[in-house]
């Protein structure tokens, strides 16, 4: 678990996520992120596996999670694999600046409730 209260230098701030990314399968490569002037196309992402649509989201802690681009009810997702998706604004203003994924975790949701599964949890061709 992340120490939420401790301040952490670089190496053991990147042992503790590096674990917890491990933990919750948020070992994604992050997204390319393109230069103010290029102006080449991007294709969408897709599983390196069973080449399905994916999106890919940075985590709570500098980590990148690939997740399905749909919503299920919690009922359909075993809780290792329930994400949310948080809105991050800028300081002081209500201009949405990115998405971040976080695990749902310490309340579970009621079933009908609506989460972002994982695309580990749907990928055909899983690993063994």
């Amino acid at each position: 678990m992340v120490p939420l209260s401790a301040d952490l230098c670089d190496e053991c701030w990147n042992r503790v996520a590096n674990e917890l990314a491990t933990a919750e399968g948020a070992i994604a490569a992050q997204e390319p992120t393109p230069g103010p002037d290029d102006v080449e196309w991007i294709e969408p992402r897709t599983c390196r596996r069973c080449h399905a649509a994916v999106r890919c989201y940075p985590t709570n802690y500098d980590r990148w999670v690939e997740l399905a681009p749909f919503e299920l009810p919690a009922k359909q997702v075993p809780p290792k694999h329930r994400w949310r998706l948080v809105s991050r604004t800028a300081a002081h203003s209500m201009t949405e600046v990115v998405r971040v994924a976080v695990r749902v975790g310490a309340i579970d949701p009621t079933p009908g409730e609506p989460v972002v599964p994982a695309h580990e949890y749907l990928c055909t061709r899983q690993n063994p």
